[in-house]
């Protein structure tokens, strides 16, 4: 207890060199904490993307590859799905709800989704969340588009505004004779859903009836005419599948991928979304390992200070010398200094990442869909603050060292 109170008032008496260096301390804790946090927001809310859907369904390929295009709106499919095929899905006891989906189309870099009114009842992110409007409302003419959030803040498009969409992706082919007029705006979801504009099902076959190939045929249909037709789509890229029961998801996805008519798969997204994860993981742990050096070069400052300080403080050390202090007395009181610094560093970090992410949670939601949880410590990172304070501790063991070698007359001596 007594070497407690005699290093704090020790480092007391130099607060101004060791307050700056438990700040920097505090702050390589408080951002490898927040790297932390972030790094599980983002795994939840990545793993969130899309929940409350059972199945997948589209083209045989890759799990990964079918997830990244009908979730992720990332790459072609490598066939459709005949509407055929897509109303067999459909008509199976097992199947409680069925979402068509229909990509291909773009809008000045953003994906054309082709779909239902249901897509917007049935999609659900983050663990259960629906889809809400920050203005305007679903379809309800032909060709009525919805926006996502990032498509009406990055083209500055309000309610109303008549937009036309390009045949494929990175086209200069525009199906400009049947313009759309958006009627909803979606609020930020942190998902691809930011990133889509929405139409109708029955709006894709619409712009696409006088096309032959790659261009237009020249018997043109005007939009007024084709309003009058039957618009049954022909075939859809994937759909989102919901099952009455949880035992039946395996028992679907087998029928479906083995359905004799055509080649198809059925994916688990919440699988496909942990496969994906590992692929891009790498980042993380390039991330985790950049704030870990952060915390590292603090620690080494800290030492670099008690080297310092050593010099002026010979006459201190020589002074305990003096009084009875033994050699091990100035190693443990040194080491002590460094563990209170340390653990001051913690305390204070603690203190600035929540209160930073109290300050910013709200805004980090509402502008990047990445939800940041405020919660104890877990158990991962209370090991890093021990281990924090562990190594700041074992950091001081050189100064400590070369203190405790320090010979009394070495101390006494005035040097000129």
């Amino acid at each position: 207890m007594i070497l407690i109170r005699l290093a704090w008032q020790s480092l007391i008496s130099r607060r101004l060199t060791v307050g700056l260096t438990v700040f920097a301390i505090a702050l390589s804790v408080a951002l490898f904490l927040g790297v932390e946090k972030v790094r599980t927001g983002a795994k939840a809310s990545f793993a969130d993307t899309i929940s409350g859907t059972d199945l997948i369904v589209g083209a045989r390929s890759g799990g990964v590859q079918l997830l990244l295009y009908s979730v992720f709106r990332v790459g072609n499919a490598t066939n459709n799905v005949t509407w055929e095929s897509y109303q067999d899905i459909a008509a199976r006891d097992e199947v409680d709800w069925i979402v068509p989906m229909s990509l291909g189309d773009s809008h000045r870099g953003f994906r054309v989704l082709g779909t239902t009114s249901d897509f917007f009842e049935r999609y659900e992110y983050r663990a259960g969340r629906s889809l809400v409007y920050s203005a305007g409302a679903r379809f309800d003419d032909l060709f009525d588009a919805v926006l996502g959030a990032d498509v009406a803040a990055q083209l500055g498009y309000q309610l109303g505004k008549e937009i036309v969409v390009a045949h494929g992706i990175a086209s200069f082919t525009e199906h400009d004779d049947k313009p759309f007029r958006v009627s909803g705006i979606l609020a930020k979801t942190g998902t691809p859903v930011d990133r889509t504009v929405f139409v109708s099902l029955k709006a894709i076959e619409a712009i696409h009836v006088d096309w032959t190939g790659g261009g237009r045929s020249r018997d043109t249909v005007s939009a007024d005419e084709v309003r009058q037709m039957e618009l049954a789509p022909k075939a859809v890229t994937a759909a989102l599948i919901g099952v009455k029961s949880k035992l039946q998801i395996f028992g679907l996805q087998r029928w479906i991928n083995e359905y004799p008519q055509e080649p198809l798969l059925a994916i688990l997204p919440g699988v496909a979304l942990g496969e994906l994860w590992d692929i891009i993981s790498v980042a993380e742990t390039a991330l985790v390992g950049v704030s870990a050096m952060v915390v590292v070069t603090a620690l080494l400052g800290m030492a670099a200070m008690i080297f310092s300080g050593l010099n002026e403080r010979r006459r201190e050390m020589a002074i305990l010398r003096a009084v009875g202090a033994r050699p091990w007395t100035i190693l443990i009181l040194l080491m002590t200094e460094a563990a209170l610094m340390s653990s001051a560093a913690v305390l204070l970090g603690l203190g600035l990442l929540y209160t930073g992410m109290f300050v910013a949670r709200s805004y980090v939601d509402a502008a990047f869909g990445l939800y940041l949880e405020i919660s104890a410590p877990a158990g991962r990172e209370l090991v890093v603050l021990g281990a924090v304070v562990a190594a700041g501790t074992l950091v001081s063991l050189a100064p400590a060292l070369r203190a405790y070698r320090m010979s009394l007359t070495d101390g006494m001596q005035v040097k000129v």
